[in-house]
């Protein structure tokens, strides 16, 4: 009690940009590798604290950017700045953000933190690795594709008999401790695609140790994947807010021209939480 609250004016974003891949963030994409780490030893601190404000990507890491655009050109919307090497193999494209246009004055190549400038415009505005995204709105295509190809998921059984198109949507019912955690970590698991954004929404946090363990930090599988752990015992409202930070993120590398296995366990959970809100 007593403390200050002011509006910010703008509704629950995500940020985007590199440092994604191989993290693990709750529902409102608050860090929990770092925040965990505040006690100076990782996982020091088993609760969260109240108060305590840490930005989704890390402000002060910094990464090697390639231009890909040179001065007097225009770019718009989608338009491919240059590229950054992030985890891995993985090479990370910086595109101008939606609703962003103009004539290049001066591309900056070299180390930069996510809210350094990149490029500069003619208009006088700057571009930089970090987008802000509002959670739940979708961010725009230019138009829809109709699926051609399908997603080998790696479980024969759902390729042969239940067949997954690239693009497409799946869902997979039954009751509680019927397994279906076990498929949808299978299918993070080997699924041939480039991404995997796998929210964990109101699961328990045993089963999420269990998933953490599998895929090590540090391995090829945590190098392409991207976690939004919001356990049972967070918040209500930010168990709401975790699809649509997921979608966020999924939608984010799609742009980039990816394939991305975007995973919600369990949408029922979520469904609670919107009940409940």
């Amino acid at each position: 009690m007593g403390d200050p609250v002011t509006s910010t004016g703008a509704p629950l974003a995500a940020e985007l940009g590199p440092g994604l891949l191989g993290d693990i963030f709750d529902g409102i994409q608050r860090p929990l590798r770092a925040w965990a780490a505040l006690g100076g030893a990782p996982f020091s601190e088993p609760f969260l604290g109240r108060g305590v404000h840490l930005p989704g990507l890390d402000r002060a890491r910094r990464w090697a950017f390639t231009p890909a655009v040179a001065e007097g050109q225009v770019v718009g919307p989608g338009d491919v700045l240059g590229t950054v090497p992030e985890i891995g193999q993985f090479v990370h494209r910086i595109l101008v953000p939606p609703g962003r246009s103009g004539r290049v004055v001066e591309a900056l190549a070299g180390e930069r933190t996510v809210d350094e400038p990149l490029v500069r415009l003619e208009d006088g505005s700057v571009l930089t690795l970090l987008q802000r995204w509002p959670v739940r709105e979708a961010r725009p295509v230019r138009s829809r594709l109709d699926p051609d190809s399908p997603l080998v998921t790696g479980q024969r059984v759902i390729d042969l008999l239940f067949p997954v198109a690239l693009g497409g949507t799946a869902t997979i019912p039954g009751g509680f401790g019927t397994g279906k955690t076990v498929l949808e970590q299978a299918l993070a698991r080997f699924a041939e695609v480039d991404v995997v954004v796998y929210v964990a929404c109101g699961e328990r946090g045993n089963e999420l140790t269990e998933l953490f363990e599998e895929f090590g930090a540090g391995s090829a599988l945590a190098e392409r994947t991207v976690f939004v752990a919001n356990t049972s015992n967070m918040p209500i409202a930010a168990r709401e807010a975790s699809v649509y930070t997921g979608l966020t993120l999924a939608e984010y590398y799609r742009d980039q021209g990816l394939a991305v296995a975007l995973m919600a366990d369990s949408t029922s959970r979520w469904g609670e939480a919107l009940r409940e809100v």
